[in-house]
Parts: C-alpha cells; structure tokens; sequence
C-alpha cells in the first residue's frame, strides 16, 4: 500500500502544485486559506475513491482492456512529466477575490486526469481496501503539504520548488515509460495464441 500512496502522491506533484496554490489563493487570510485547501482536497479523496469504486465497471462497460489503461495512464503520465520539467504548461484562469470550488484546485491539481486512470489501474490490480488506503494517504500526505505550503514555500522560495518539481518529474517520466512498456508487453501477451 506504501508503494502505490508514493505513486500517487508523486502524481498528485503537491510540490508543483504550491506556487499555482499559493498564486490562487494569495488573497485569502490564512484561516480561510487553510480550509479551503481542506475542503478541496476532501472533494479530490472523494472524487478518486469514486474512481477505485467504479472505474473498473466503466471500463468493462466501454469494452476497455487493463493493458489500453495502462497505455493511456502512462501516455498522460509522461505528458505531465514533460510538463514538470518544461514549464510552460499549466493555464489556470484566476478570477480575483473568487473563491476557488472544486476547479482548479480539487480537479485537476489535486485530482488530475493521470492520477484518476492510476487509481483505476490500481483497482484492476489490487484489492479494493488496498486501494483506499493508498487514495487515503497520499491524499492526506498532498493536502498537509498544501496547507503548510505558505510556510513550505517561504523556506524553499521559488527555485527550490521549482528544483523539487523538476526531480518528481524526471522520476515520473521513468515511471510512466514503465507503464507504457507494461502495457505494451501486456497487449502483445494478449494476442499470442493461447496454448490448447
């Protein structure tokens, strides 16, 4: 259960995430800074526990296979990691004074597209208490992260989060490279002749 709450807690990218928070919510006190950081990562557990629960029946209701899962997690992974590492990527529309509700923080910072097909892949795979446990940690592990990231951010400033960033996302594109060899391994394991 470890090693999947690291995985998904290294997709969530807390460490990325806090200048795009800190930015979003600059002119909110502490207070309501802390709760809204809260109530957006409750709204991510839930919406991800919900893919544990259900993206497995969906999957066989659209005909999915677990190796196209693990072909297209491992595509949307490595696409987030190219944006990790190049950052040119995240466009957010910030409405001043707005408070943020369920987009952008809960989804898709917190609860992207790569972290929801990961929950799903790992439903496929593990059991399903396994599963929540890891959804429940890393969740738990990414909103105390956000919640001490003004504090987190004075101390590492902008270049140190942006050097944590980086190294996540180098680890992330070697993960998700390994998915995609897993997936195609499992395609072509698919199509062999099975054996009378």
């Amino acid at each position: 259960m470890i090693a999947l709450a690291l995985l998904l807690f290294l997709i969530m990218d807390p460490f990325g995430n806090l200048v795009v928070v800190n930015a979003l919510l600059a002119d909110q006190t502490p207070r309501a800074r802390r709760w809204i950081i809260l109530r957006e990562a409750l709204i991510a557990t839930v919406i991800l526990l919900l893919a544990a629960l259900v993206g497995g029946n969906v999957l066989d209701l659209l005909g999915l296979k677990e190796h196209s899962l693990r072909l297209a997690g491992g595509i949307v992974l490595f696409l987030i990691a190219l944006g990790m590492l190049f950052p040119a990527r995240r466009v957010i529309d910030d409405s001043p004074g707005e408070t943020p509700l369920i987009v952008p923080i809960a989804m898709p910072l917190i609860a992207g597209p790569s972290a929801i097909s990961m929950v799903i892949l790992f439903s496929s795979k593990h059991p399903l208490e396994i599963v929540i446990g890891a959804v429940a940690v890393a969740s738990l592990a990414s909103a105390a992260l956000l919640v001490a990231s003004p504090y987190v951010y004075s101390h590492l400033g902008r270049r140190g989060s942006v050097a944590l960033e980086r190294l996540m996302g180098m680890l992330l594109i070697m993960i998700s490279v390994q998915m995609i060899l897993d997936g195609i391994d499992a395609f072509l394991d698919s199509r062999l002749p099975k054996p009378q």
